[in-house]
């Protein structure tokens, strides 16, 4: 690994759950920041922090993306969504398509070094699943069609947990509302859940280039669950009861197909096809940035 040395980086995508995380280790490395989001109220508890700019606007102005990439050293897309409006698929295009050749144009007019992409396990524009996976896999495509004009790195993370995320918090709300009882579907669907921290670093290790340049890394965590483990897991860290019951895949997609239209989508179609595929990796992409994640346990009971 190339030493720190401070950047100018921007990062789209900046006020999610990933982003800030990362971008509270960029700033305590000392690098300067550019946090590109589209609402106000979502960035604002960044605005405290030394060394911050937050850009406010729209993912698909050109105009407003080559002004906040101007002078950028290092740009990360963070940007994504588990879910759209509609089946078409074309929500998760317009997001994970459509934005990341919007940024990687503008990253190569404003002459920055390098790209880091956030994709997702068993992302694959052919192949995938699900529109979300298709459309994380056409992303990384559009990465290395620019391979030749900047520098990049891709990342896919398995599901990702922490103290604010929508996984190990959704279960628990879904326990206390049905009283402990879990109809699941895919429950035997494996997982190697990551800690939000664990992957941030691994965005810090790539941020100069060198080794990791021109390179994709698989992130998991320390652990192999199924989904049913997970729920398991979590209801005994917040002390919750807990009856999994383990749906075949006939129901599964029916009870997909009716939570998809409930606020917030607990559950779609396009979660349930993802979900036809196990989460795990093939390849340590953390032993190769010399990281040792934590496990999802361990993490449970430490901070519940």
């Amino acid at each position: 690994m190339l030493a720190a040395r401070p950047q100018l980086v921007c990062v789209a995508g900046g006020s999610g759950f990933v982003g800030r995380e990362l971008v509270n280790r960029l700033v305590r490395a000392g690098h300067s920041v550019r946090v590109l989001a589209r609402h106000e109220a979502h960035a604002a508890p960044l605005r405290v922090l030394p060394l911050v700019e937050l850009h406010i606007g729209s993912y698909g102005d050109d105009a407003f993306l080559r002004q906040a990439l101007s002078g950028a050293n290092v740009i990360i897309n963070l940007v994504g969504i588990l879910n759209e409006r509609g089946r078409s698929g074309a929500g998760f295009r317009r997001a994970h398509v459509e934005l990341t050749e919007q940024l990687l144009r503008a990253a190569v007019a404003a002459q920055a070094r390098r790209f880091l992409q956030m994709s997702a396990l068993r992302a694959d524009a052919a192949s995938g699943a699900s529109h979300y996976l298709r459309s994380k896999g056409a992303a990384e495509q559009c990465v290395l069609a620019h391979a030749d004009r900047i520098d990049y790195t891709i990342f896919r993370p398995s599901v990702i947990f922490g103290n604010e995320d929508s996984l190990t918090n959704r279960f628990a709300s879904l326990l206390r509302l049905s009283r402990g009882l879990m109809p699941l579907a895919r429950a035997s669907t494996q997982f190697a859940p990551i800690h939000v921290g664990d992957v941030a670093e691994a965005f810090m290790r790539a941020l100069h280039g060198g080794d990791t340049s021109a390179q994709t890394y698989e992130l998991c965590g320390a652990e192999t669950l199924s989904l049913a483990e997970l729920v398991q897991q979590v209801a005994r860290a917040r002390q919750l009861p807990c009856h999994v019951l383990a749906m075949p895949d006939a129901l599964g997609w029916l009870q997909a197909a009716v939570l998809e239209f409930l606020p917030g989508k607990p559950l779609s179609l396009d979660n349930f096809r993802s979900l036809l595929t196990d989460n795990v990796c093939r390849e340590d992409g953390c032993a190769r940035l010399g990281l040792r994640p934590q496990r999802l346990s361990t993490w449970l009971a430490a901070s519940h």
